[in-house]
């Protein structure tokens, strides 16, 4: 590491204390109290006039809910990511990278879910979704809920669940961990049942094959506003 990048990485080390202390409403002498420092200390800490102490840090991260890890941690390069586009079920979709495994889908769909409960779909995993236009029908176990734009559904995917558009195409973004997401291409890519000529019917997430659905669990599951179709 540089002399600059130490000196870049200093002063965001310093802003961060000051705008970690700003977000919780606390006042100088308030964090100063709880790090057990003088005020002027702390004052001199955030504006530079003090040399950064690891002791300090350490005693800093803590009062501040965070951990030093977390406070020294450098600048993020790769802000800016790209979605992976897939065409055939009209859906565009990001991976976390702070999460491995969770990815986020966002899809057009234009078909009704299933009208034969065969064609829905259980698997691991927990999954969340909300409607960002339209009005789409969540079939989950043996319940059928109605979701409106804004309105959001979240549950474990073990319940058989299947989604698809109401009255009209319908958009939906949707949050996978690891178990969920496999979950869904493994029905992308399952030969079972027919393919689809539409990227909604069945999709747990935002699968237009037909294959996967919004979450689901064991009677868990909770739509957010939702009312029963």
């Amino acid at each position: 590491m540089t002399q600059e990048d130490d000196g870049d990485l200093d002063g965001l080390v310093r802003r961060r204390i000051r705008a970690l202390r700003v977000a919780q409403g606390w006042s100088l002498e308030e964090l100063a109290a709880r790090a057990r420092l003088s005020q002027s200390t702390l004052s001199r800490i955030e504006t530079g006039r003090r040399r950064l102490a690891l002791d300090q840090l350490v005693t800093l991260a803590r009062a501040l809910d965070t951990s030093l890890d977390q406070l020294v941690e450098t600048a993020v390069d790769d802000v800016v990511s790209h979605p992976s586009v897939d065409a055939a079920h009209g859906q565009l979709s990001w991976l976390l990278k702070a999460q491995p495994g969770v990815s986020v889908v966002r899809q057009r769909m234009t078909n009704p879910p299933p009208d034969n409960p065969s064609r829905m779909r259980a698997h691991p995993g927990r999954e969340w979704l909300v409607v960002l236009s339209g009005t789409a029908t969540l079939l989950l176990g043996n319940r059928r809920l109605r979701l409106e734009t804004n309105q959001a559904a979240e549950f474990p995917t073990m319940l058989p669940h299947a989604i698809g558009a109401e009255g009209g195409p319908c958009e939906i973004l949707g949050i996978f961990d690891r178990d969920a997401r496999r979950g869904h291409q493994r029905g992308e890519a399952g030969t079972d049942r027919p393919p689809r000529r539409s990227p909604s019917l069945t999709v747990p997430c935002a699968s237009g094959s037909g294959s996967g659905r919004p979450l689901a669990d064991a009677g868990n599951g909770r739509a957010v506003g939702a009312r029963p179709a």
